[in-house]
């Protein structure tokens, strides 16, 4: 007799996923929550802390977005190699 299709799961809820996708959210979160920073001091180098704030998560973001983007790629990797490689 032929085999049975292999049913298809929805996504896997993983820790590493878990982590992916605090790092992705973190950057939107401290962008949204202006009260947070929404003031002039601490100065840095005469920069208002409204202005230099900002320029900082830039630079998070893109930390945060390269460090989900290499956990991601792990993941998929490993995932990969369970199946025996099929996907990639």
């Amino acid at each position: 007799m032929s085999q049975a299709p292999e049913v298809s799961r929805g996504p896997v809820v993983t820790p590493v996923r878990v982590v992916i996708g605090l790092c992705l959210i973190a950057p939107f979160v401290a962008m949204l929550w202006v009260g947070s920073y929404a003031k002039t001091d601490p100065a840095f180098i005469g920069i208002p802390f409204f202005y230099w704030y900002q320029m900082l998560w830039v630079v998070i973001s893109t930390a945060l977005t390269m460090i989900a983007y290499q956990l991601w790629r792990r993941d998929q990797r490993a995932r990969a190699s369970q199946k025996g490689g099929a996907e990639q």
